[in-house]
């Protein structure tokens, strides 16, 4: 037997938070914020979204890790803070999130229309978050409610290692039954998320201003001049670099042309890992 590159893309495999819904991705930060202040310990917003996109235990133990926030713990209570001192957190952060993931989950504007135009370029839909599978029940039920029903969804929790493992990018192919990674495409807004799709083989795209890399609302985001856009576009695009994404697109409206331009370079006998 030969191998044959594939030369049409079989399925999109897309983030959840600050890609397909919740604008500027607030769900998450902002718990963690409440979780750390309910042990009387300070985070700044930006602080919390420092570690965004690997799973919320992770989160939580980089953010332990963090100079400024160690201090902060070893004032609060005179050591450096353990393994254990992030499980609690974590189970802290774990009701709350449950409580008001419902408050962030909106779909972002654009999002059912994008993915509705891959599934007429023959795509499935594949998907993976850094929320276990707990929270994602939740979003879940949310998202269908407002249309979003996507062909398989795979939790932080349920997969030996989370981002930027390959993992769980991998087993939507397998569950999906598909032929080659290179047909498979791989959309977040954040570095550990993009990282996981190159390490899978699957093309990459960036979201520059839906999630965590900007952090504003769609109100906000929408208020922004052209040249405040501008200068975030520049300063995202240099943040993200080290990743290498394929492309980089401002939100996800804006997905179905890139789709078509790596149909085109697939045609063409290219492969994501020559990019």
């Amino acid at each position: 037997m030969t191998y044959q590159p594939p030369t049409r893309l079989q399925a999109a495999i897309l983030d959840w938070a600050g890609t397909v819904v919740d604008f500027g991705s607030f769900a998450p930060t902002r718990i963690f914020v409440e979780a750390f202040a309910s042990f009387d310990l300070a985070l700044t917003l930006e602080e919390a979204r420092g570690p965004m996109g690997v799973g919320k235990w992770a989160h939580i133990r980089a953010l332990c890790d963090e100079p400024a926030v160690a201090e902060r713990f070893q004032r609060r209570f005179g050591r450096a803070p353990t393994d254990d001192d992030v499980t609690l957190l974590y189970e802290r952060f774990m009701p709350l999130q449950l409580e008001k993931v419902g408050e962030h989950s909106a779909l972002i504007p654009g999002a059912l229309e994008a993915i509705a135009a891959l599934r007429e370029r023959g795509l499935k839909i594949g998907s993976c978050s850094g929320y276990p599978r707990a929270v994602m029940n939740k979003v879940q039920a949310l998202a269908s409610a407002a249309g979003y029903q996507p062909d398989h969804v795979v939790a932080s929790d349920e997969v030996p290692r989370g981002r930027p493992s390959p993992a769980q990018a991998l087993a939507n192919v397998i569950a999906l039954r598909l032929d080659d990674v290179a047909a498979c495409v791989k959309v977040d807004d954040t570095a550990p998320g993009l990282l996981e799709g190159r390490h899978a083989g699957m093309w990459t795209v960036a979201l520059r201003f839906s999630g965590n890399t900007l952090g504003l609302s769609w109100e906000r985001y929408q208020a922004l001049a052209r040249s405040e856009r501008a200068a975030h576009r520049q300063r995202i695009d240099g943040e993200l670099a080290s990743c290498r994404p394929h492309y980089l697109i401002d939100t996800i409206a804006e997905l179905p042309p890139i789709i078509d331009a790596i149909n085109a370079r697939l045609a063409r006998g290219e492969t994501p890992s020559a990019g």
